[in-house]
């Protein structure tokens, strides 16, 4: 009975949006154009899912405790101060209907919750982007741009040398192609979980590369916060969130949510019991 009045309240919400009878002064430019952005201009990149925005409500996450100064910070964010830095958030202000019938529904679900979060702290005077550039295959309801959409995700970084920022379990390319139009690939290693506590020892290893480097970094809460450090330092870096997982949803065209098995490796011998040694080879530093 809970479930079954939340659903009418949202989409009670929702219809309110939808038919224009409340005022919504949040823009989010489509995924096509956050594509585009990134192919040809050399902007940083952080993102905001309903994790983050839950975040800001004052919610601990999985892989995040949260904390005042992290809750301030992502307010600050939010706030899109930055010409060179571009936030990304849901595109869920308007028609719902680029995403599935589940998706739909979370999204409608969080609007409820979390709407005054987005009207309280977003830059009415900033076009944002759009969060599904690394969500850009399950929650969908037409997945057959979803090739197109992977292909210019690729050209970010063609030709580029990359450092990726990521958790021990999270394996970025590794397996599939993502990565393989980069010039060259480093890592550095963090935490899995609470990435956060960590962050002034990541970001003393990222400022042992030069500015040329373009930092792909997947590391949660803390990626927001090290993407911005590192930008204000003059370096790019791009927030991409779980985009390996949901191109790995991608490959294998799964209808639902999947296990990825490398998620699930931990440490030297794993990984070299997987058969990933050029992956232990681009492992530069290990927090």
């Amino acid at each position: 009975m809970k479930r079954l009045i939340k659903d009418i309240c949202a989409q009670m919400n929702y219809m309110l949006y939808h038919l224009g009878l409340v005022k919504c002064s949040i823009r989010v430019h489509t995924v096509d154009e956050t594509i585009e952005e990134l192919i040809h201009t050399d902007k940083s990149m952080v993102r905001f899912g309903d994790g983050e925005v839950t975040m800001i409500r004052g919610r601990s996450l999985k892989l995040q405790q949260v904390k005042p100064e992290i809750i301030d910070g992502l307010k600050q964010m939010l706030g899109y101060e930055y010409e060179g830095m571009i936030v990304t958030i849901p595109e869920i202000f308007g028609d719902l209907s680029v995403y599935n019938r589940a998706s739909r529904q979370f999204w409608k679900d969080h609007l409820l919750f979390s709407r005054k979060i987005y009207e309280s702290y977003c830059n009415p005077g900033k076009i944002y982007y759009s969060t599904s550039v690394s969500r850009f295959y399950y929650a969908m309801e037409d997945r057959s741009v979803c090739e197109k959409w992977a292909e210019g995700i690729r050209r970010i970084w063609k030709d580029k040398d990359v450092v990726v920022v990521e958790g021990e379990r999270t394996h970025n390319g590794v397996g599939n192609n993502l990565l393989d139009t980069a010039k060259s690939v480093e890592r550095i290693i963090g935490p899995s979980s609470d990435a956060y506590d960590k962050l002034d020892d990541i970001i003393e290893c990222c400022r042992k590369y030069g500015k040329d480097r373009l930092f792909l970094i997947s590391l949660g809460v803390a990626a927001k916060f090290l993407a911005r450090q590192l930008f204000l330092e003059g370096y790019r870096a791009l927030d991409i969130g779980n985009l390996d997982m949901e191109y790995e949803w991608f490959l294998k065209k799964t209808a639902g949510k999947a296990t990825i098995p490398k998620h699930d490796i931990v440490g030297r011998e794993a990984n070299e019991r997987a058969g990933y040694e050029s992956y232990l080879k681009q492992i530069k530093y290990q927090i």
